[in-house]
């Protein structure tokens, strides 16, 4: 009796994360089957997409430890070392995207070649000697120091080295450490041509193996690889933005070289994935899931979880009569719930888990009106935060943003908010003077709903951008602060806002290099644009760092080096000055260029010529030239790598 009639003691909704969430037990009893997790989990689909906190970690989770799936997985999660491994990671001779797809291919070839000699061994063991392509592979593991579960940081670090030095231990294929060339000379070729090579070659030893076993047609369930948490080494540059597009064309190749042996589920974070741009884009369509939760699943999601830690199946009715006060304010409390937070599982859970929190508190044996209610301005000021939070790379400036609405009517038109804005836009300008041209309360307007923010008004509904697809139009003049929001700000219907005058900063803005909010522009579609010579000093910077790492791996003499680094480095002393001055920049730009085309000269006058620093260096001056013919913001997959 006393659980039927004081159900807060032991109700309970889960963790904020997938990973305690499934150990703790509750995803895996309570988890909803969504049709992003049956397209994963059958093949339909190979990338799912969602916005932060929507169920991706979850559906990966699952797929990995819920015993859904009849085959072996292998999770890839990178943390921000192994991010640092990819960004770094390139190659003389292929562009940036290429060069991230084969360090994606070498992780993937070593999972497959893995699973292939495991296979081996336990379907296949009978015989007293295991076929030669199945010995060779697992060769490969061995000197390769493969063999073992390791860190994906130390495995990083060794596929790199090898593929950036042609050094891989192909000789159980039959071939020598550096592979040869079409014409049958040993070493010749770009960087990027070497390790293309090496890659096939591993691939097809690989094919091999699995040929020979004849697994094809003994209907074995493939190796499902999920690669998620991407989120962790993005930093809305270029490199980050090679970084999953190479992994993108990996994916691709995988499912071309392996067949029905071996594929993959990649989890991105829809604003991550809306800023990809490269040529291949069209090529994914088929594959997308975007994941969307409708008012009836997410309250499915809150039945189901509040039935498992109760141990007794719930109605809707009882959930939200007796579990729950029927109403709040008037509302339902189930609509109330739902209307002040945003459509995505983290959220309702730790709304619901909050409200049950305040009720246990009180030392209430259900969640009445007044827990609800006191936990709505304390989660309201928790997603407020949390917003801040997730576009801080992006946006650094939110929570000065924020402060214009305080203590105002939720309803602000486009106008007023123009006016709003106009008292801090100069400070924000002198905080980041790169953007002087496009910070704008258009664009702020933009950004606003691009993150959730803010809401249009569209007929007799407003519309928030969880809800559609469509961008805020330039006619839309009813803005909305989320409901989500407003306890947190202290939004009233009918309060008057404060005046321009009123809304002076309090406390001086961040100053930002222009490198560092750069990374922020691609994290919305919110219409921000750095200047062009931003652009380039940026560029700039990215050339040097590459040119550099190449020439701490060059084989050129200690003193040939010395001056080559000496060279670029004193190049890259006058890029930061100008950055300060904001003048120049072009003409800088162009006689770097020039720099750049002597040293490969010199290098070559002086018997290096085929040495890859030199010829990065001729690549490198062609990269920069190609961009003072229009440089763009974010990361382009025409980078070089």
């Amino acid at each position: 009796m006393d659980q039927v009639h004081q159900p807060v003691r032991d109700l309970f909704f889960g963790r904020d994360d997938a990973e305690h969430d499934f150990a703790d037990g509750l995803l895996r009893q309570g988890f909803q089957r969504t049709l992003a997790y049956k397209a994963a989990l059958h093949g339909r689909k190979s990338l799912v997409i969602g916005r932060k906190g929507s169920g991706k970690s979850a559906i990966c989770a699952q797929l990995a430890h819920g015993g859904m799936y009849p085959g072996p997985t292998a999770e890839i999660m990178p943390d921000s070392a192994a991010g640092d491994e990819i960004r770094r990671f390139d190659l003389q001779g292929i562009t940036s995207d290429t060069a991230k797809s084969l360090i994606w291919r070498y992780l993937f070839a070593v999972q497959v070649a893995r699973y292939v000699v495991d296979h081996a061994r336990a379907q296949h063991g009978r015989a007293l000697r295991q076929p030669a392509p199945v010995r060779a592979l697992r060769e490969f593991l061995r000197s390769n120091g493969e063999e073992q579960e390791a860190r994906l940081t130390d495995r990083l670090r060794r596929g790199t080295s090898r593929l950036q030095s042609a050094t891989l231990s192909l000789k159980m294929f039959g071939i020598e450490a550096s592979v040869e060339t079409g014409d049958g000379t040993a070493g010749l070729g770009s960087e990027g041509a070497r390790a293309m090579r090496q890659l096939d070659a591993l691939e097809a030893g690989i094919r091999a193996a699995q040929r020979v076993l004849d697994c094809a047609t003994d209907e074995h369930p493939p190796l499902l690889i999920l690669v998620d948490q991407l989120e962790l080494v993005w930093e809305a540059d270029p490199d980050s933005h090679a970084l999953v597009t190479g992994l993108l064309l990996a994916s691709k190749h995988l499912a071309r070289t392996y067949g029905t042996s071996a594929r993959c589920v990649l989890f991105i974070r829809s604003d991550i994935y809306d800023t990809l741009n490269f040529a291949d884009g069209d090529k994914f369509r088929s594959e997308e899931m975007q994941i969307t939760w409708t008012s009836e699943a997410l309250r499915d999601l809150a039945l189901a979880r509040a039935s498992v830690s109760l141990k007794r199946q719930l109605t809707h009715e009882q959930l939200w009569g007796d579990v729950f006060s029927s109403s709040v304010c008037g509302e339902p409390t189930a609509d109330y719930l739902e209307r002040h937070c945003l459509p995505r599982p983290r959220d309702a859970i730790q709304f619901l888990t909050l409200c049950r929190d305040v009720a246990w508190e009180r030392g209430h044996g259900t969640v009445r009106e007044s827990d609800v209610l006191a936990a709505t301005k304390r989660f309201s000021q928790w997603k407020l935060e949390d917003l801040a939070r997730e576009y801080n790379v992006g946006f650094p400036f939110l929570r000065q943003v924020f402060a214009l609405f305080e203590n105002s009517d939720p309803r602000v038109s486009r106008e007023e908010f123009g006016e709003r804005f106009s008292a801090i836009r100069t400070d924000l300008h002198e905080a980041h003077s790169a953007y002087t041209e496009h910070l704008t309360a258009q664009a702020m307007v933009a950004a606003l709903f691009a993150v959730g923010f803010l809401g249009v008004r569209r007929g007799d509904s407003v519309a928030y951008a969880g809800s559609t697809s469509l961008p805020v139009q330039l006619y839309e003049d009813d803005l909305y602060v989320h409901p989500c929001f407003r306890q947190a700000l202290n939004c009233r219907e009918g309060a008057t806002a404060r005046s321009a005058a009123d809304l002076v900063l309090q406390t001086p803005l961040p100053s930002g290099t222009h490198t560092s909010f750069l990374r922020s522009i691609a994290v919305t579609d919110a219409g921000f644009a750095v200047d062009r010579d931003v652009r380039l000093l940026d560029e700039a910077d990215r050339v040097m760092q590459r040119l550099l790492r190449h020439l701490g791996r060059s084989g050129l003499p200690v003193g040939v080096r010395e001056e080559t680094r000496l060279a670029l480095s004193v190049l890259r002393g006058q890029e930061h000055a100008l950055a300060g001055e904001g003048a120049g920049v072009e003409a800088w730009i162009r006689s770097g260029i020039t720099l750049l085309r002597t040293l490969a000269d010199r290098l070559t006058q002086e018997g290096y010529g085929s040495e890859a620093v030199t010829l990065r260096l001729a690549d490198e001056a062609r990269r920069l030239e190609g961009v003072l013919g229009g440089a763009t913001s974010g990361g382009g997959s025409d980078s070089s790598g």
